[in-house]
């Protein structure tokens, strides 16, 4: 594959064009020389877009395909079409498939199913067999065939002894657990969160102690075993407080935030539309603003789309009994893109890679195509135009968002709208 990027400005602080608008060329799928200018004698294809961007390619920590087994939601191909186009060059995918993703065998399906594809699918394993949340499953194994990381999708660990078995046993080769943060005797049948809203509503509340709990629990495990520990998308202020404190205790602790819990609250809830019933729920401006925080100050290490496509007949049921889940690939910039700068969205798109060993490429010469195109200033109402997945169960749709991706390049492949 042989390109060349006309007039793109470079956002990579780690690249020496930084913060210019530059001529790109890129030949088999390598960067061979950036520069104000650059000829085309050979006549290789030119990519001009309004206001052109160009990054170290995106990484998603909690992407759901459904294939194997739900492919009615998302076909392996389709999500990760959907991921390209949206800017992602990196996925990690949850192991919530039919069956669950719990074997030597299963993590090499999902990378067979992803060789021909641009993005690069990084396999999350199941920590439990079945996911099921008793026996931890064949971790080294999985680690052995791919996977970067174990993880019940949306499951919490009930069972303290099962989590210090596991940060231990994973010590052994460096493996990175996942604790989802919901003490499930707090939140009992809880559909959003506990607070003046579901009492107007009259549903059953998820209180933010549900969260906080349980991440203390998981730091208090932590700082006895040792190992290394993912809280995915938090969304409390004080979790935000407990994750703070025990970094600064040194506690080899990342966390994640979806993209939704940043801008959105309970009260989007009022007319029990069941597009905003997520897991773990929209809560309260207070907690957007503390999240917020914590990534500006590196406590929260980055975001995630959480992106979880679902049939139709699970969502338009009633509010009680729809699923938790929104797909948000194809969102996740433009709703960064109104909270941040250009530059921090960038950083935050990018920062999970090192957390799960995934090596990253710079805008220089000589080093292999690994970039996303993007306009980061285009303002336009979201809607199911932009909606690339099977499932259409969009949280933000109708939602204004700023910045939208163009494609990317990567694996040798350029994909572009």
């Amino acid at each position: 594959m042989n390109v060349l990027l006309k007039s793109a400005t470079v956002v990579d602080p780690k690249s020496d064009f930084h913060n210019q608008t530059v001529d790109i060329l890129i030949e088999k799928g390598a960067i061979t020389n950036i520069a104000k200018h650059i000829e085309n004698p050979k006549n290789y294809k030119e990519i001009t877009r309004d206001n052109l961007h160009v990054s170290q390619g995106w990484f998603d920590s909690s992407v759901s395909f459904g294939e194997p087994g739900y492919e009615e939601r998302e076909t392996i191909e389709n999500g990760l079409n959907t991921a390209a186009r949206s800017g992602f060059t990196s996925v990690a995918v949850n192991p919530n498939s039919n069956p669950v993703i719990d074997s030597f065998a299963d993590v090499s399906l999902l990378k067979m199913k992803s060789e021909q594809s641009p993005v690069n699918l990084y396999p999350i394993g199941a920590l439990t067999k079945e996911s099921a949340g008793k026996d931890i499953s064949e971790m080294y194994d999985m680690t052995q065939a791919g996977a970067v990381a174990f993880g019940d999708y949306q499951k919490p660990i009930s069972d303290p002894n099962l989590l210090k078995i596991a940060l231990l046993y994973a010590s052994n080769f460096d493996g990175l657990v996942y604790s989802f943060p919901l003490e499930k005797k707090i939140s009992g049948l809880g559909v959003m969160n506990e607070n003046i809203t579901s009492t107007t509503l009259g549903l059953k509340g998820i209180p933010a102690l549900s969260e906080d709990l349980q991440v203390a629990r998981d730091l208090f495990i932590l700082e006895y075993t040792g190992g290394k520990l993912h809280i995915p998308t938090v969304s409390t202020k004080q979790s935000v407080a407990l994750i703070r404190a025990a970094k600064a205790k040194k506690l080899n602790v990342s966390a994640s935030v979806a993209v939704h819990n940043l801008t959105l609250t309970d009260k989007a809830l009022t007319e029990f539309e069941t597009k905003y019933k997520v897991l773990p729920p929209l809560r309260i401006e207070e907690d957007n603003i503390a999240l917020i925080e914590g990534l500006k100050d590196g406590t929260i290490d980055m975001v995630t789309s959480d992106h979880n496509p679902l049939d139709t007949e699970l969502k338009k049921v009633e509010f009680d009994f729809a699923k938790y889940g929104t797909i948000g690939l194809e969102s996740a910039f433009g709703v960064l893109g109104n909270i941040f700068s250009t530059k921090k969205t960038i950083s935050l798109l990018t920062a999970g890679k090192s957390r799960y060993g995934i090596e990253s490429s710079t805008v220089n010469i000589g080093e292999q195509a690994d970039l996303t195109l993007f306009n980061p200033n285009e303002k336009y109402t979201f809607s199911d135009a932009d909606i690339l997945s099977q499932s259409k169960n969009a949280i933000f749709e109708g939602h204004e968002l700023k910045g939208k991706a163009y494609g990317i390049i990567a694996n040798n492949t350029l994909v572009i709208k």
